[in-house]
């Protein structure tokens, strides 16, 4: 197990730059999800920490050692990838102890950690089977097998489940996390589904163009966001955004309808610079005074029913545990709750909430 650290990171494919100096560090025996959206670099600089890639500025160390111009092979790192890579001539076994076999390692010592490695994936009775013959679920364990055997510093994942159905795909983030609780290995994990995010990862580091936006446990994103990007990627369904301004009498948001929202804090704003209101699904009321909304898309999902509101030029969602028979057209009065507000400069889109 190591520490990885990420200091200054660039990358260049000719006249185009792909990373802008990225800086990131993870503590041993961490788990850390590298999200965003597609084309934000996060697989670029997960294969940079790989060696699969050349780093063009900065350094990449694991273990306190620098391996900007170290082989694959010498990092002592191990990738799973979203297409699998088995080898379909091999079996299951065959596949996962390819690499030990490689490096020649005693014939005692593979079966032990085929062995061990098959019984903590559930694969013992798979292990003569080929990759032909199961199923997309049990080809990524072989795939996260094969990784295991090599009981490396560091645990890479290139978006492994993005081949899984939806059932399957919760199924194995309950899994991993458990692997990963079980050896305590520095982990990294990109993917571009901000659930997977913040259901496995111990800190999330947040991408786009090429910077991060933001670093931070799951719940402190989810809770004090840095910007408009960050809380609308993080969250299922996304923060609401209204447009408006500040009012600094009585610290008030006023919408472009004219309605006014107690913010319940001190924004760093000056009256009547122009804003935008964040609220949480989940943080709007019905209630008697408040916001004249009208509903256009009702999708109840048994615990809770999710309501898609018409307010002035903004379409919001609102989130009721209690069940509704909402019809389109219907006019109802929604209430943000005071204490969950977040206020944002409309032009940079960062954060106001000191």
């Amino acid at each position: 197990m190591a520490e990885v650290k990420v200091s200054g990171a660039q990358k260049t494919y000719g006249a185009m730059k792909v990373l802008h100096g990225i800086d990131i560090e993870i503590d041993d025996g961490e788990f850390v999800v590298l999200v965003g959206p597609s084309g934000c670099g996060k697989s670029t600089l997960l294969r940079m920490v790989a060696g699969l890639e050349s780093i063009t500025g900065g350094t990449i160390s694991i273990g306190g050692r620098v391996v900007n111009n170290m082989p694959p092979k010498d990092r002592d790192i191990a990738m799973v990838f979203q297409s699998y890579a088995l080898y379909p001539h091999k079996t299951v076994a065959e596949n996962m102890v390819f690499a030990l076999r490689l490096q020649k390692q005693p014939a005692d010592v593979i079966k032990q950690r085929l062995q061990a490695a098959a019984e903590t994936l559930d694969l013992v009775p798979y292990l003569d089977r080929y990759p032909r013959q199961l199923s997309g679920g049990q080809r990524q364990r072989v795939a996260m097998g094969r990784a295991i055997v090599r009981s490396p510093q560091v645990f890479l994942f290139d978006e492994p489940l993005s081949n899984l159905d939806a059932k399957l795909r919760v199924q194995m983030r309950k899994e991993i996390k458990e692997l990963h609780q079980r050896l305590n290995t520095t982990t990294i994990y990109v993917t571009h589904d901000q659930v997977e995010a913040m259901t496995m990862a111990d800190k999330i580091v947040v991408m786009q163009g090429g910077h991060v936006e933001q670093i931070g446990t799951p719940l402190d994103l989810y809770d004090w966001p840095n910007n408009t990007f960050v809380a609308t990627f993080i969250g299922s369904p996304s923060m609401n955004l209204m447009k408006g301004k500040y009012k600094a009498d009585g610290h008030v948001f006023v919408s472009e309808t004219g309605d006014e929202i107690a913010l319940g804090f001190a924004p760093a704003a000056t009256d009547g610079q122009a804003v935008q209101l964040g609220v949480r699904p989940e943080h709007l009321q019905l209630g008697e005074a408040g916001l004249k909304a009208t509903v256009n898309v009702t999708e109840p999902t048994g615990h809770e029913t999710m309501v898609f509101l018409r307010y002035g030029n903004s379409e919001l969602v609102a989130v009721f545990s209690e069940r509704h028979d909402f019809r389109p057209g219907d006019e109802v009065t929604i209430v943000p709750r005071v204490g969950k507000l977040h206020l944002f400069d409309a032009q940079s889109g960062r954060t106001l909430r000191q």
